[in-house]
């Protein structure tokens, strides 16, 4: 029978099996796009971030596990989830004003519960007040808006009584053998909901695979089924057991994955000859927290978002509504700041590729090709004292420097024996970062090798 499944499985991989060029292809817009919404929502939401008196922090999605909550008194919190101010159109432009280019929402995350009516669970938001599908409005949104919609699923279920680890608390407890492929079957059969029901989906990013009932064969075939369902589907390395934990590089050719998850971090010289994508929290939670005010500033999250594309990634920042269905106005101010940085200085952002310098002490590059030559954009957080920006062993002829802001005003260049300088002789015209275009003929050459600041 083992032999059987994998002549099976391997015979759908010959299937799938893509070539370069198909690749470039299916992953085009997850390069040029380069940030995204990330969208935790569920009953957690409801605990907010407190169960009993006592405050959890961190991962409050977590808080199940946290709190060590018996199935039994978990469960009623369905019965207070009822978000009546909903309105994915407003989260959509919301993204959208941000610059934002695709949306990934938690179709269900580790505790089990579906923001979607399935037809496999009465563990679902059609069993809430709110009764209804969360995720097809969204969907829909998202398309008006001509954004990416996007879907976390966990992989990992403490509801299921099948799901393979078990813990006291866990909804399986009372399972002595489960049977994982039960649940396998089940998760499937919801991912095909999802999968043939929602219009087409940019990203399953899927998570919570690193328990031991999880195994790389199941990865394996999991990613052969959602690419069954939808071949132009992007499925992130977390489907699979080949991920390095936090720092989220895919480790070896022979596991899934279209890209690598860094979590909470940005790797320092991002992750060569790999696709990836941070994703980050604007606080210090994922899920909504009514005690977690320690939020980033909208400079920080600005400059986490160029350090990211200067590395050749992308940024997934994260929002977690509140049980009625409303975006903290904490996250909707900052997703303002970065809508006002990004009128002027998308371009920056959008479609561009990594830094080619070995350093960058005044900030962070990114480039294009464009007409031939190369348009590298100066993303300036600091000005030297002398006020020039070193590109370090520049050895291409600079047709024009100039500010993104104000193309009308040219930048003298000055040529140096480490490389060329621009000299910027007046203040910089935004503080969270003033981009600078510099177009130079054909690709980088550069006297030293290429690296990242």
């Amino acid at each position: 029978m083992k032999a059987i499944l994998s002549l099976f499985l391997a015979l759908i991989t010959a299937v799938n099996a893509e070539s370069p060029a198909e690749r470039d292809a299916r992953m085009q817009w997850f390069r040029e796009a380069r940030f995204g919404m990330f969208i935790h929502w569920g009953l957690y939401s409801v605990a907010a971030g407190e169960w009993d008196g006592k405050r959890y922090g961190g991962g409050v999605e977590w808080i199940q596990s946290l709190a060590r909550i018996p199935v039994a008194e978990y469960t009623p919190l369905k019965d207070r989830f009822n978000p009546v101010k909903y309105d994915p159109d407003a989260w959509v432009r919301l993204a959208r004003d941000a610059g934002m280019r695709y949306v990934v929402i938690t179709s269900k995350h580790h505790d089990g519960f579906c923001l979607w009516d399935s037809k496999l669970t009465d563990w679902d938001v059609a069993a809430s007040p709110w009764g209804k599908d969360l995720l097809k409005p969204l969907a829909e949104a998202c398309r008006k808006y001509d954004m990416k919609f996007c879907l976390y699923h966990s992989i990992m279920d403490w509801h299921h009584p099948q799901w393979g680890n078990k813990e006291p608390w866990r909804g399986n407890s009372a399972t002595d053998a489960p049977d994982m492929d039960a649940y396998a079957a089940y998760m499937k059969g919801q991912l095909k909901e999802l999968l043939t029901e929602y219009g087409d989906v940019g990203i399953l990013w899927f998570d919570g695979e690193w328990e031991s009932a999880w195994t790389h064969e199941r990865g394996t075939e999991l990613d052969d089924y959602v690419r069954s369902l939808q071949p132009a589907i992007i499925v992130n390395n977390r489907v699979d057991k080949g991920r390095k934990g936090m720092e989220g590089a895919t480790l070896g050719e022979h596991f899934r994955g279209d890209y690598g998850t860094p979590e909470q971090q940005i790797p320092a010289n991002g992750i060569p000859g790999e696709d990836w994508e941070s994703c980050m929290t604007m606080n210090d939670t994922w899920g909504f927290s009514a005690h977690d005010q320690n939020w980033k500033s909208s400079t920080v999250l600005i400059r986490n978002l160029i350090d990211v594309a200067s590395k050749g990634g992308n940024y997934l920042l994260n929002i977690g509504p509140t049980p009625e269905g409303e975006i903290p106005q904490a996250s909707v101010d900052r997703l303002g700041d970065i809508a006002k940085w990004m009128e002027s200085n998308s371009e920056a952002i959008h479609g561009t590729t990594a830094n080619p310098f070995p350093t960058t002490p005044w900030g962070r590059c990114t480039m294009k090709a464009v007409n031939g030559g190369t348009r590298l954009y100066l993303h300036v957080f600091d000005m030297p004292a002398d006020r020039r920006l070193l590109l370090t062993g520049m050895r291409n002829p600079i047709r024009s420097a100039r500010f993104l802001a104000a193309p009308q005003e040219a930048l003298r260049v000055e040529a140096k024996s480490e490389g060329a300088a621009i000299i910027v002789d007046r203040e910089l015209t935004d503080p969270a970062a003033t981009v600078i275009v510099v177009e130079i003929e054909g690709r980088p050459e550069l006297a030293t090798p290429p690296g990242n600041p």
